[in-house]
């Protein structure tokens, strides 16, 4: 599958170097990211969630890969630009809606339970195994949120490879 970027060779970052990471951390992210993106779920759907808890959390680098990312998938710029008023915007489907609206409550814990009718408006149309790797795929891009915030990656340089 495509992909595999090489991170050290992209990013740029201000607090920590690639160098200063602790040997390993990359590797295992992304072969959970490898077994997120094998899972069955499509790689445009993905991507659209990863664009928004990527704006959800205000990472600049993460949005601009995921963008990057969700158009070589083959998602279409206006949903991609809309998505930051999805529920708002028309062009979403019920079901995108509900992975969405899972999307959100996930990302936006705050301590708060996620509420019956969310996971129930998802279960309409995905199952239990399939809600639990995008809920796995949710906490995974959150995980790379945090960690690009925190050593300042510069957005801008992602470029997709085959």
């Amino acid at each position: 599958m495509l992909i595999l970027v090489q991170v050290q060779n992209q990013i740029k970052m201000e607090r920590i170097s690639y160098q200063d990471i602790p040997e390993g951390t990359f590797p295992k992210l992304m072969a959970l990211e490898d077994f997120i993106n094998n899972s069955g779920l499509s790689m445009k759907l993905l991507e659209l969630v990863r664009v928004r808890v990527s704006q959800l959390n205000g990472c600049a680098y993460c949005v601009d890969m995921h963008y990057k990312l969700a158009r070589h998938f083959g998602e279409e710029e206006l949903r991609l630009v809309s998505l930051v008023a999805w529920t708002e915007a028309v062009c979403f489907t019920k079901e995108e809606r509900a992975i969405l609206q899972y999307t959100d409550a996930l990302t936006k814990l705050g301590g708060n339970e996620i509420p019956q009718e969310v996971f129930d408006d998802l279960s309409l149309y995905y199952t239990k195994g399939e809600i639990a790797y995008l809920s796995l795929a949710i906490s995974q891009i959150n995980v790379w949120t945090r960690l690009m915030k925190a050593f300042k990656f510069k957005p801008g340089v992602f470029k997709v490879e085959e």
